[in-house]
């Protein structure tokens, strides 16, 4: 088996970022800095979304599909500052060459990861590689948006039409999946300021299970899994959670619908 790595990430205004680019906001607490980003962003676009390279990643979260079984965890530890996490993200892909899937990964998670692995001067060889390293890489890799090495199922499903993209936590719940356990993106730059990082981690984690159920599902769309394939698989992934130590878990578990129970 080919290792699956379904990843998500989790991010705050980058207000380090923001005060070097306005030396006027030196003096700003940091929730003064990220509401006048904010503001500015609405005045200007109409969206409080700040751009990627001021996103600063505080979770990166994973699961791990192989020959050993299903995992899932929040990459680092909660005091890891952002170098870290993302250096370990890379790592993985440089010792494993995994199939990458996401849910919008190619239209925000990666664009982040790469800005945010410039501005710290991190180093991803096997992720960038296109073919001048290994010749497989030219016909099939991470950057080509119609390559496999990274699957972005919302880009796919919505054959690359954003007009058609579906949120993940709708059609996760469509499908008989629990969808979005405890918060949602919105309420990330809140939490974080309380101190509620661990409560992020946690709620990154219930996403990219979310994301990897919903691969399943696509796998049995398109034949790679037999019907029975798919409920095993399923299977699998509740005997796992079952197990696992979060908190947030048992509830995840008894928002499966009755007919994917």
């Amino acid at each position: 088996m080919i290792p699956v790595l379904v990843f998500d990430i989790e991010t705050v205004p980058d207000v380090h970022g923001l005060r070097k680019l306005e030396p006027a906001l030196s003096n700003l607490s940091d929730e003064a800095v990220a509401e006048q980003a904010f503001a500015e962003r609405r005045q200007r676009t109409g969206s409080e979304f700040l751009p990627h390279h001021l996103q600063r990643i505080v979770a990166i979260s994973c699961v791990f599909r192989d020959n050993d079984g299903f995992r899932v965890r929040s990459l680092g530890t909660p005091e890891d500052g952002e170098p870290a996490l993302i250096q370990s993200f890379f790592k993985v892909i440089e010792r494993y060459t995994p199939t990458l899937v996401s849910w919008n990964g190619a239209g925000f998670d990666l664009p982040v990861l790469h800005y945010r692995a410039l501005i710290h001067g991190l180093a991803a060889p096997r992720y960038w590689d296109q073919g001048e390293e290994d010749r497989d890489f030219k016909w099939n890799n991470y950057i080509s948006r119609y390559h496999q090495r990274h699957t972005d199922l919302m880009d796919l499903l919505a054959l690359y039409q954003s007009r058609a993209n579906a949120p993940l936590d709708a059609l996760a719940k469509l499908c008989g999946f629990p969808g979005k356990q405890g918060m949602d993106g919105s309420q990330v730059w809140p939490a974080y300021r309380e101190g509620r990082l661990a409560d992020i981690r946690a709620y990154c984690e219930t996403d990219v299970v979310n994301t990897y159920l919903m691969y399943c599902r696509f796998q049995l769309l398109r034949g790679i899994f037999t019907r029975a394939a798919y409920l095993e698989e399923v299977a699998v992934v509740k005997a796992a959670l079952a197990e696992a130590s979060g908190a947030q878990w048992p509830d995840y578990l008894a928002g499966f619908s009755p007919d994917d129970a």
